[in-house]
């Protein structure tokens, strides 16, 4: 799952680069805006979900080993990422570390509105 992430970034640098190329003439600011959107939204696409992540993939992330990502299993289910700190299940630093690689999503309740 990291080394997704990674793919994604530089994919996405790579973009930014060539469309800041293109533009640099022209529109600088608005090319570099856009790509920055565009590292932003590939970023987002690749969160690792804590309530269904498997110990493989939570013991790639950084500071989390097979004892964490055992803890972070046995904690579920998660309402948010934060519950990490809040249930006790890592400490402060190595939260701080994946907090922005991580995601707890919610089941679905199956209930139509």
């Amino acid at each position: 799952m990291m080394n997704q992430l990674l793919k994604s970034i530089l994919i996405a640098s790579m973009a930014m680069l060539a469309i800041s190329s293109a533009y640099a003439k022209d529109e600088p600011k608005k090319a570099s805006a856009s790509a920055s959107a565009s590292v932003s939204a590939s970023a987002k696409v690749d969160l690792l979900d804590l309530n269904s992540a498997t110990k493989k993939e939570l013991s790639e992330l950084p500071k989390i080993g097979d004892a964490r990502s055992d803890a972070i299993i046995k904690g579920r289910p998660y309402k948010g990422k934060d519950d990490l700190l809040n249930k006790k299940i890592i400490p402060e630093d190595a939260y701080n570390s994946i907090k922005d690689l991580v995601i707890a999503k919610q089941k679905a309740d199956g209930k139509k509105k």
